[in-house]
């Protein structure tokens, strides 16, 4: 009887071992997936943050707290991959804190420091450009899952400008007025026009560099770092005329991506006419 027992009890217990772990592993959640995660939650805040700012008219914290969320936006992703805890939740997450750090909250501080002295055109403005990022964030989601896309063309090339860099271009008028108190950058005619077109730049489909894949040879890493400790100077001494010269070089490499990007992958209407006749004339397989 004892036997029969033992033999009855044994697949009891194989099976209960087998299930158990399976119903515990539903309650956890690994820590290298937290970790991104709670990086966007706090690019969330300073997003919110941002508005608060607005709101009280502390108007260089506003500007602070969009750059920070950029930071953070830039690291939440990294972070993903190098702990290898990417996930469709953070993925959903990331969209999510992009349209209120960087479309939400640049239209209301746009709006609340000149915006809206012209009254309707100033928060029609507004909600384009909010508009346009979350189009933008959309055809992003999309084309990250588009298989039929050249692999080098979606790696070293944006389709517009990204959301963070939208922002901070958006919000450049403030930072020239900070660096320079000189009352054009804060004509709200001109904030009007140029917020217009940064909201185009943002969801049209001008190829825009992709700095992810950015390497460097060896023999530079030494004058690399030096350089980011420069930079990280400058930005703590000099947070306003900084940022002038990153907005400035960012502006300029946009015409250069385009060339680039031109000759790297369209080709010239002879070169397809030629292969169109090259898939004509071969015989059918």
């Amino acid at each position: 009887m004892n036997g029969i027992a033992k033999a009855k009890s044994a697949p009891e217990t194989c099976a209960e071992s087998h299930i158990m772990p399976n119903l515990n592993n539903r309650h956890i959640f690994p820590l290298r997936s937290l970790v991104p995660n709670a990086i966007t939650v706090l690019a969330i805040c300073a997003g919110m943050s941002a508005m608060r700012f607005a709101i009280l008219g502390r108007w260089e914290g506003a500007v602070l707290a969009i750059l920070i969320a950029g930071v953070l936006d830039g690291l939440d992703g990294r972070m993903a991959r190098l702990l290898k805890g990417s996930s469709r939740f953070g993925a959903e997450l990331d969209s999510l804190s992009d349209i209120v750090s960087f479309g939400v909250a640049p239209a209301v501080i746009l709006y609340s420091w000149t915006l809206r002295d012209v009254k309707g055109v100033g928060w029609l403005l507004a909600l384009i450009f909010t508009i346009s990022m979350a189009l933008r964030l959309a055809r992003f989601n999309t084309m990250s899952q588009n298989e039929g896309q050249n692999a080098e063309e979606k790696r070293d090339y944006f389709t517009g400008i990204p959301a963070p860099a939208a922002a901070a271009l958006a919000l450049w008028p403030m930072i020239l007025y900070f660096l320079t108190d000189i009352a054009f950058f804060k004509d709200p005619v001109f904030c009007v026009i140029y917020l217009g077109i940064i909201a185009a730049l943002t969801v049209s489909s001008l190829p825009t560099f992709s700095f992810k894949k950015m390497s460097i040879k060896r023999d530079y890493v030494l004058l690399y770092l030096l350089g980011i400790a420069i930079f990280a100077t400058m930005l703590v001494t000099h947070v306003w005329a900084t940022m002038s010269v990153v907005g400035l070089a960012y502006i300029a490499t946009i015409p250069m991506a385009y060339i680039h990007h031109r000759r790297r992958f369209r080709k010239s209407p002879e070169v397809q006419g030629d292969e169109q006749d090259d898939e004509q004339d071969k015989p059918p397989s």
